[in-house]
């Protein structure tokens, strides 16, 4: 919907002409001769005199090479003269195309969907399949609408039951009918909230755990959870209740859609797989591990998956497996069970909790040492404990290792603690936070900028209806400020930090967030259509010497819903490049305060064929 302040002068009534025409005269000398410094102005059919934004706080300290500012809010009155020239019509000629993959092609994901790199493949034994291969160069075609697709049902609504248009995938629906993981209802998918260990329903599970152990406090000491093989995300979907954010995961594999099924749903969710590549989450990320059934080989290769579990869980986090090894003694799930003792014991992993329920299925908890005294005392010391590491947390493309991440210390080399319950840990300082003098006055700075920022400027001024947003993106999350200003609204924040930029991923993990690492010069891990709102502070800066700004576009605007907004904030060289590359999209674009390009995606497809209902 256009910004716009037309009423701002409807409602003033000047009861003279020259009045009127005297006002316009003033504002405009004043605009031309304060343009250094004048307040900031909405460049529309209309204006408005606003009020300076908060000043930007300065980037936090860090040890990383990359010591790239967070939160870079220009000024605003340093843009205005430059975004005095600039025409929000102005699109540019490119003859947009659908993508011909045939009945694909409405699902497209560049870098999972790269058939031929695929076919090269020398195996598939470590699920190299379902790994990222990226085309070079980044295709331009642009993902069609499912026939018949409807604005998304709402949130809360939308985790119970969806549009079967939208997402019309009906094989689990045969495949699991006997687990109630999801039916069809008439134009819907409906949810019971059942599933392959969830006899009783999902919500008898999550209770069956709690009751397990009463150590484990459901949004307390509990707050960000990884759910290996999610299935339809039901897990994750109902821990929302006890303010527990968890990151579904599962690969694009025959259960056909189960993450777009998720996503559709409004529940946080990604595609990835335990291959042969690290997981794109930092060390010490999550304070719960879930795999029910996620049909993971955690002795494979050596023990390298459950390795790779252990680095991303926190120190004295928990992990649960419920799978039929734990409460079944055929040989088979015997032998499979003798393996896992095995290997949990070489990682120092403790079973504080080993059950089974009335249904028959039952479960396992492990905890993670959070000291090195029983690495130190183990008899063999295999697998052996990492290297000390001396770069970036980032696991972007790197392969999996075969050791035992180290505990996190600080700069003094203390181990660090995690004690900070939630809430109190979304604004408190983050244990990882570098130890120079002023990073925790800057921590404070930038949180206190973006709930300003925030409650300013995004949710009073842009006329962003955040009645239908649910899915929200950061695509270049810094610390986390922004999601953290939005805590309070009915919506959940996927945090990406750039791999060009400063790495901050640990940190926002420790606020009680979730992310994951990405490179924007390649398509995201996710279904087209499956987010409502991207977020881009400052994102192209780096961006630009990489890679085109028609090719971020493009994935901006295939996994944008349609009806779906972009916000960027950012210099007006960069919004100069990438407003007519929306308009060429069809997006509607308006600028505010100079510095913040608001788009909004509509339902236009190269076809003239658009079956969209809106309801």
């Amino acid at each position: 919907m256009p910004i716009s302040v037309q009423n701002m002068f409807k409602e003033r009534k000047f009861p003279f002409l020259f009045a009127f025409s005297f006002l316009l005269i003033s504002v405009t000398i004043l605009l031309f001769s304060y343009s250094s410094s004048s307040p900031s102005l909405l460049l529309s059919t209309n204006f408005q005199v606003s009020d300076p934004l908060p000043p930007p706080p300065r980037p936090l300290p860090t040890r990383s090479p990359k010591n790239v500012p967070v939160s870079s809010a220009k000024p605003v009155s340093k843009t205005i003269a430059a975004a005095s020239d600039v025409d929000l019509n102005v699109s540019l000629d490119i003859k947009w195309e659908n993508c011909q993959l045939g009945p694909l092609a409405v699902d497209y994901i560049p870098c999972l969907d790269n058939w031929k790199a695929i076919k090269e493949l020398k195996s598939r034994r470590r699920m190299e399949h379902r790994e990222r291969h990226c085309p070079k160069p980044s295709p331009r075609c642009l993902a069609p609408l499912p026939i018949d697709y409807k604005v998304p049902v709402h949130w809360p609504k939308s985790r119970d039951m969806i549009w079967y248009s939208n997402v019309p995938h009906p094989k689990l629906v045969e495949y699991k009918k006997e687990q109630n993981w999801v039916r069809k209802s008439g134009d819907y998918f409906v949810f019971p909230g059942g599933g392959t260990q969830f006899k009783n329903g999902v919500q008898s599970y999550i209770d069956f755990i709690h009751k397990t152990l009463p150590a484990i406090k459901w949004g307390k000491n509990i707050r960000v959870i990884l759910d290996v093989g999610c299935g339809v995300a039901s897990f994750g979907g109902y821990l929302l209740d006890k303010d527990v954010i968890t990151m579904s995961f599962a690969p694009k594999d025959e259960h056909e859609a189960q993450i777009q099924f998720a996503l559709e749903r409004g529940i946080p969710a990604i595609l990835s797989v335990i291959g042969t590549q690290k997981l794109t989450f930092s060390d010490n990320a999550y304070d719960l591990i879930h795999c029910a059934r996620c049909r993971v080989h955690w002795d494979g290769d050596g023990g390298k998956p459950l390795l790779e579990l252990n680095r991303v869980l926190k120190p004295g986090g928990y992990f649960i497996w419920s799978a039929t090894p734990v409460y079944r003694d055929d040989e088979r799930d015997s032998k499979v069970w003798k393996s896992m003792v095995a290997l949990t014991t070489s990682l120092c992993w403790k079973i504080v909790a080993k059950t089974v329920d009335s249904t028959g299925v039952g479960l396992v908890i492990y905890q993670k040492p959070s000291s090195y005294s029983c690495y130190k005392h183990r008899k063999e010391k295999f697998p052996p404990l990492c290297e000390q590491k001396t770069n970036q947390n980032a696991s972007w493309y790197e392969p999996l290792s075969y050791c035992i991440s180290r505990l996190p210390v600080d700069r003094m080399g203390n181990l660090l603690r995690w004690s900070t319950p939630w809430p109190q840990r979304l604004s408190s300082k983050p244990p990882s936070l570098p130890s120079e003098p002023d990073a925790e006055d800057i921590f404070i700075e930038d949180t206190k900028h973006w709930a300003a920022l925030v409650s300013e400027v995004y949710l009073d001024g842009l006329a962003i209806s955040l009645g239908r947003i649910r899915n929200v993106m950061d695509m270049n999350a810094g610390y986390g400020g922004f999601a953290a200003a939005l805590i309070d609204q009915p919506l959940w924040v996927m945090n990406v930090v750039p791999i060009d930029a400063q790495d901050t991923l640990s940190i926002i993990f420790e606020r009680g967030l979730i992310g994951v690492y990405h490179d924007w010069c390649e398509s995201f891990n996710t279904y087209p259509r499956t987010y409502d709102l991207l977020h881009a502070s400052f994102l192209f800066k780096n961006l630009k010497e990489r890679c085109d700004t028609i090719d971020v576009a493009v994935e901006m605007d295939r996994i944008l819903r349609p009806g779906g907004y972009l916000l960027v904030q950012d210099t007006m060289e960069n919004i100069k490049k990438l407003n007519p590359v929306l308009r060429s999209l069809h997006w509607s674009t308006t600028l505010y305060q100079g510095q913040f390009l608001v788009g909004k995606k509509g339902f236009w497809r190269p076809s003239e064929n658009d079956n969209r209902k809106e309801t």
